[in-house]
Order: structure tokens, then sequence, then C-alpha cells
């Protein structure tokens, strides 16, 4: 019996809408392992001065082994592993401060970050004496995949995604590139993370890409700067010139709202914490604190509902 063409037709069009499934769909299918960028969480409980390693992950300092150096970026990192047997990634420079604020500011609403701390002074022969060092855990469960791609992820037009590229404007985060995320996994489950947050708070480049002008962990200029350009049909265009502009300049409003939902959940206290377990100074932590309310504060008016209009009748 020959097909009518009708349902020859409609079969192809399943075909094609099948061949369209998601990379992570697929990939949930075969391996049954989830891909998560966000993951919802008690944004009210968590401690943003202890940040995603608790209390239990803090370094412990009394004798550490020096491993190495580490490669990657532009900062100098050490290799150590501490008296408890935790292997951790050392950043020295100005860059540990910002770092580890960013986190947990990024952590605190659900997005999976890395565990890091920030060590006030680090004492060690191999590398010498330091202040304000990062450290950033390398969990012996916890396996490190491969990047992934900022124009090209499971999550593009997400609330997630979406909402990760507002967030990296709210830490004027110039550095946007592909070699700063990371895949990593704990056998259940592959989290889609940034693992570099270092180029933050400070000032965007002049010209969209530059160098000129820009700046990390300098409070005074990160307050200066501006946030939202402007709310167009439905569209929020971000001011911001790092160098994924063409992706993080516009996001819509839609999706700009579902982060703020989220980010008006934290209390002034806990974004205090996140600067203060950076060691910033009083002054430091209270503009910091201030401007990234006032980011806050702008996302949510623009995107809240436009009022409802009534026209009068006779």
């Amino acid at each position: 019996m020959l097909l009518n063409k009708s349902l020859i037709k409609a079969a192809v069009i399943i075909s094609i809408a099948l061949s369209a499934i998601s990379a992570s769909a697929q990939e949930n299918a075969v391996t049954g392992t989830k891909r998560v960028m966000w993951e919802q969480v008690n944004i009210s409980e968590r401690n943003l001065y202890l940040g995603p390693g608790g209390a239990e992950m803090q370094p412990n300092l009394k004798k550490m082994q020096y491993l190495g150096k580490q490669g990657g970026g532009t900062q100098l990192k050490y290799r150590l592993k501490d008296s408890s047997g935790h292997e951790w990634v050392v950043k020295l420079g100005r860059e540990a401060q910002s770092e580890t604020a960013a986190t947990r500011l990024l952590w605190a609403i659900g997005y999976p970050t890395e565990i890091n701390y920030l060590v006030q002074k680090v004492n060690m022969q191999q590398i010498g004496n330091y202040s304000n060092v990062r450290f950033e855990a390398r969990p012996d469960k916890i396996k490190r995949l491969e990047k992934w791609s900022w124009a090209d992820n499971p999550f593009v037009g997400t609330n997630e995604f979406e909402g990760l590229k507002i967030m990296m404007a709210m830490f004027n985060n110039w550095d946007i590139k592909d070699e700063n995320t990371a895949v990593l996994t704990d056998g259940s489950a592959h989290y889609y993370i940034i693992s570099d947050l270092g180029a933050t708070f400070g000032r965007l480049p002049e010209v969209a890409g530059g160098k000129s002008g820009r700046s990390v962990n300098k409070p005074e200029q990160y307050a200066e700067v501006r946030f939202i350009k402007q709310v167009r049909d439905g569209v929020i265009e971000l001011d911001y010139s790092g160098k994924a502009d063409s992706i993080i300049k516009t996001v819509k409003v839609e999706h700009g709202r579902w982060l703020a939902d989220l980010l008006l959940q934290l209390s002034d206290k806990q974004i205090e914490d996140a600067f203060r377990a950076a060691n910033y100074d009083d002054d430091e932590v209270k503009l910091l604190a201030q401007a990234f309310k006032a980011r806050i504060k702008e996302l949510d008016e623009a995107t809240k509902p436009a009022p409802a209009t009534t026209t009068a009748t006779e």
C-alpha cells in the first residue's frame, strides 16, 4: 500500500524536529548525565562569608606542601596541598579579592561555582610572603572536563544563561572568553561554570574589547560605571564594553526579570559578607555593596511590568 503524501510530509517534519533537539537532551538520553548551569536554592540561607565550601573546606594552613606552578591565565598561580590533604590553586595579585567576592554572589543565587577562600597572609618558602591570596579548591571527587562556549552552548536563550550574561555585566567582568569557563562533574551531572572571575569590580574598557581604561578590583571605579543603557521594545541594552560585547550587550526583559527576582532575595548582610570574605576594608565593603545593590534596583526597575492604562469613557 502506498503511503498518503500528507503522512509522508508529516513524517519528514517530525524527523526535522527531532534532529533539532538540543545537544543536552541528546546527552541526557544516552548517558543519563544532567547538564546544569543553575539550580534553585534557598537564597536566604546561603552564607556568603564562607561561600560554597562552607566552614568544613577552609584551607588548613598549619603545614602546606608546595606542588609547583599552575599554568593558565595572566596572574601568578601555584598549586599547594594543605594539612588536611586538600589541593588548592593559589592565585596571587590584584584579581584575588574581586574573584572571591564575585564567586560568592553567583553561588548565592544558584549558579555552581568553584570553591574558593581569600587568605589574608600566606608565608611559604617556595613562593614567599603574600597578602590577600585566593585559594581555589581542587577536590578529588570533582573532575574537570572540556571548556564550554559562550557563543554555542546548551543553555543559549534560557533564563540561566541570559541571567549569567547580566551578572557578568553587573560585575563589570571585561574578560569573558571560553578559556575562562569549565565543565565540572561529580559523576551525576555536568556543571557549566565560569572558572575565572578575576577581571571584575573595576572599570570596563573605553572601547568594546579594548584595553584602554579597563581595571579590576577598583571599588571606586566600579561604583562610577553605568550598568543599563536603555530598555526598548522588550530588550535591555547593557552599558557593557568587554571582550564578549556582541554576546553580553543585550538581553530580553523577561530574562532580566527572572534574575531580578533572585537577586532581590539577597539581604544587605549577605551582599556585604561577600565583600568582607574578600578582605575589603569597611569603607570598600560599604561602597561595593551599595553599588551592587544599586544595580539590582536598576534591573528591578527596568524589568517591572508597565502599569496598565485605562481609557476614560464618557
